[in-house]
């Protein structure tokens, strides 16, 4: 008996000491990955859901193998710089920034700490890599860059004959100046105007603009975040002024624009997580080339063209992999 009560307790400590030893091996295998954006919007909110859908997909679940913070900016750079120096004081596993002022932030926080950053125009005139080959440092991420020739043939295809072409954006977005300089040569090849309008915060959206200019036919948004943000006020100066509105985004026209060829941002969330996912797996960030958003498709709003003015033909409609009803 006294050899079988000796054998159990020798068993029992070596669990004892297994456990010791195992704990913190298991508590290293918890990864923790912060989530910031700029602001909360449908798109952005859209991406963030994408990144997590995929991480739990391909085996990180929350309260077992992951955790996940996510913190918004709510529109403040300053509170985006905040955040991302919290996360880099944390010691995260890695930083995903959501928007161009986020992903800034988190490059400037951090020198170590893997940023992954998604919904991000133009990544090199932003300053977060140098070119689009694997940047070497901690940085790499998803552009959702929109080819502008596919997006000026729809307003086309919306408007048939449209000179000149309504812009609202915000001048201290880096997104959005380089859009409206692209924007620019692009409509001028084929003949057009751009009517530009800033709005620097989401109230200065200058509904007065558009119905001053009696030439502008149409008005385009991209996904400049203050006007995104507020795109109901966009949509009710588009009604009120007759003017179709057109957007870069599907949750937008959802929202009330006439159209968008754009990113399905949850699909630019999901490609998003795949980079996580093989950063955390150990790939080291700057081996990993950025890359573009994949998924582009049409959504139309019949229902919103008709208030701004206009009825889509036909053949747009049935183009359209989704209609709003």
């Amino acid at each position: 008996m006294k050899r079988i009560a000796s054998r159990r307790l020798a068993v029992g400590a070596l669990a004892a000491v297994a456990a010791l030893v195992a704990a913190p091996w298991a508590h290293a295998q918890v990864k923790t990955v912060g989530i910031t954006a700029i602001v909360d919007h449908p798109a952005l909110d859209s991406v963030r859901k994408g990144v997590q859908d995929e991480l739990k997909a391909l085996g990180w679940e929350e309260g077992k193998n992951l955790r996940v913070a996510y913190q918004s900016a709510q529109g403040n750079t300053a509170t985006a710089g905040q955040i991302a120096r919290k996360f880099a004081g944390d010691k995260v596993d890695a930083i995903v920034a959501i928007a161009t002022p986020s992903a800034q932030a988190a490059v400037a926080a951090t020198k170590n700490i893997p940023v992954v950053f998604t919904a991000v125009t133009d990544p090199v005139a932003a300053k977060l890599v140098k070119d689009w080959q694997p940047s070497g440092t901690n940085v790499t991420g998803v552009s959702d860059a929109l080819p502008l020739a596919a997006q000026m043939d729809l307003l086309l295809k919306v408007k048939p004959g449209a000179k000149r072409v309504g812009y609202v954006y915000s001048p201290g977005e880096v997104n959005s100046t380089i859009v409206l300089k692209d924007l620019k040569a692009e409509l001028q090849k084929r003949g057009m105007t751009v009517a530009e309008a800033a709005a620097p915060r989401t109230v200065d959206i200058p509904s007065s603009f558009f119905f001053n200019d009696t030439a502008t036919t149409e008005i385009y948004t991209t996904t400049d975040n203050n006007v995104v943000s507020a795109y109901e006020s966009m949509v009710r100066v588009a009604q009120e002024a007759k003017l179709p509105l057109v957007a870069a985004d599907t949750d937008s026209v959802k929202r009330g624009a006439t159209a968008a060829l754009g990113m399905n941002y949850y699909d630019l969330g999901r490609q998003t997580g795949k980079i996580v996912d093989r950063i955390l797996k150990g790939t080291k960030p700057g081996e990993i080339a950025p890359e573009v958003g994949a998924k582009m498709s049409l959504m139309v709003n019949p229902g919103a063209a008709e208030k701004q003015g206009i009825t889509l033909p036909e053949s747009l409609i049935k183009e359209a992999a989704d209609v709003v009803k």
